[in-house]
């Protein structure tokens, strides 16, 4: 069984015991979060597409940790003018494991 759910103005193919990384959410480590934007439910006999949610449906997840992506480096530069700028960026990121997809 798997299911499509937005989180974070994201889509997500998650099934259960998935780990995954999804845009920073506001929990502590090992807090329960439910999803409810569940986009498709899909089982081995059959498909539930909402329109455009499905209504009843719902994912189970449990915070892993807060972590940082890769850092990103920035460089600018302006030719003959004396212009560099050297900056870095870390997106945050929350890795959570999926529970449990209700239909």
């Amino acid at each position: 069984m798997y299911a499509i759910v937005e989180i974070g103005g994201k889509q997500f193919k998650v099934r259960e015991n998935d780990r995954i990384y999804v845009p920073r959410q506001e929990a502590d480590p090992d807090a329960s979060l439910t999803f409810d934007k569940v986009l498709l439910v899909s089982n081995n006999e059959s498909v539930q597409v909402g329109t455009p949610l499905v209504g009843g449906a719902s994912v189970d997840a449990t915070v892993l940790a807060q972590v940082k992506a890769d850092k990103v480096l920035v460089f600018r530069k302006k030719r003959r003018k004396r212009f560099r700028v050297k900056r870095g960026h870390r997106q945050p990121y929350t890795q959570i494991r999926i529970d449990a997809v209700k239909a």
